[in-house]
């Protein structure tokens, strides 16, 4: 299954609004559902000026009703083909709509379409967390691969079918029927946890993505579906927790860091960014023809630990990483050289006192990652590159603890504090 998205029905659309309290009522909302199983909203009245309408269409999209908000936006998009808030519901309602057309030309074509309107939205300036998700994993022929046996992808597609159009019980019956065939299938667990939620059985809700974490635990999706259902429901501490974990299960996602800023958002919080501001130096892979660039306006203490940093890399270059990865026949970036030498440069800075250190934020954070060591999950969270994140997965095999402590205590904000009880 493509991490981050629902198949068929592709996300119905990517559940759970969080965004909603804070958006004006003309926006979908940023993961796709407003309130679960809600009455209809009211219509607009003869008359009803565009923002109106637009208003009573994003009610519709944001309690899940995609198929009567799907011609209210296809007339919004006729009248305005620039709005991006339309035609993210417009291209959302599209996929939804997808989910339920048999002839599977008609439903390709349906996505192709889809895509093609929320890439014009994003051409226009949208940056939507449900039109970046959608974008992320919408292929570019429409095509979508049901997961496992014929008859488990027919079960779930059956399921997304019946979502789709609202039919939660039968959704739940053929998600059942899914997971009875395949115990193992991800997808199926996922799906009947997005069924009780919007039926409101929050425990059920509950246990079933727990199951779908239980069979996949390195895959986000799941972690960021129950992460939103708790934010929804109040437990902040809780949907905290599972969202930094959902950027472990997989951080090289980027819809497990939208799930987490858009938990933030949500409790008017903002994520910390950490950045160690490291020199810019190129060369060949065997470290022939080497430039460093230093901030020339640092100071003398900064210059030096720089060069270390520089110098331990270029020697990665040349001789350590064929000694410590004989199998791999060309030179990568990897995470124990960039550990080694900020190791090695933050070792220049034990006799420093605090106030020239304070002096220099980047100094700063390199002793305070180092001495806590805390620069494995660092440099794999926060500066990775494509030689690095080859590592990754071997680390959080044996570390994720580490890397969910370096979220919690560095990058994420602690959760609001509960009012007291009356």
């Amino acid at each position: 299954m493509p991490r981050g998205i629902r198949l068929g029905i592709v996300f119905a659309l990517c559940l759970f609004a969080l965004a909603a309290r804070a958006q004006s009522p003309a926006v979908p909302s940023s993961s796709g559902q407003g309130t679960s199983a809600q009455p209809a909203p009211t219509p607009p009245g003869p008359g009803a000026t565009f923002q109106q309408q637009k208003g009573f269409a994003a009610s519709l999209f944001n309690n899940q009703l995609t198929m009567e908000a799907l011609p209210l936006y296809e007339d919004l998009a006729r009248q305005n083909p620039g709005d991006t808030e339309v035609l993210l519901g417009l291209g959302g309602c599209l996929v939804a709509h997808s989910a339920t057309l048999k002839n599977e030309a008609a439903a390709r074509a349906e996505r192709i379409r889809a895509r093609e309107i929320l890439l014009r939205a994003k051409q226009l300036g949208s940056n939507n967390g449900l039109l970046l998700n959608l974008l992320d994993n919408l292929p570019a022929d429409g095509s979508l691969r049901y997961p496992g046996t014929p008859e488990v992808a027919a079960a779930i597609a059956d399921g997304d079918a019946a979502f789709a159009k609202n039919d939660y019980q039968e959704a739940l019956k053929n998600y059942s029927k899914a997971f009875e065939l395949d115990p193992k299938s991800y997808s199926a667990a996922l799906f009947m946890g997005d069924c009780y939620f919007v039926l409101k059985n929050i425990p059920k809700a509950a246990e079933w993505y727990e199951r779908a974490i239980q069979i996949n635990p390195d895959t986000e999706t799941a972690y960021r579906y129950e992460a939103d259902m708790y934010t929804k429901n109040g437990d902040q501490q809780k949907a905290r927790e599972l969202s930094i974990k959902g950027v472990v299960a997989d951080p090289y996602v980027q819809a497990a860091w939208r799930g987490l800023a858009q938990w933030a958002a949500a409790n008017k919080l903002k994520l910390t960014p950490v950045r160690i501001n490291t020199p810019n130096d190129s060369s060949g892979a065997d470290g022939k023809n080497t430039t460093i660039t230093i901030n020339p306006n640092g100071n003398k203490n900064s210059m030096a630990v720089w060069l270390v940093y520089s110098g331990v890399r270029l020697n990665w270059r040349k001789d350590e990483f064929s000694k410590h990865y004989p199998q791999e026949t060309s030179y990568r970036h990897t995470l124990a050289e960039e550990v080694d030498a900020l190791t090695t440069a933050a070792g220049l800075l034990n006799k420093e006192k605090p106030e020239t250190l304070a002096a220099d934020p980047d100094l700063a954070m390199l002793k305070k990652l180092s001495d806590a060591g805390m620069l494995q999950p660092y440099v794999l969270l926060a500066v990775p590159d494509a030689g690095i994140a080859v590592d990754y997965v071997t680390y959080r095999s044996q570390n994720r603890a580490k890397l969910e402590q370096y979220l919690s205590t560095y990058v994420v904000p602690p959760a609001p504090s509960l009012p007291p009880a009356k």
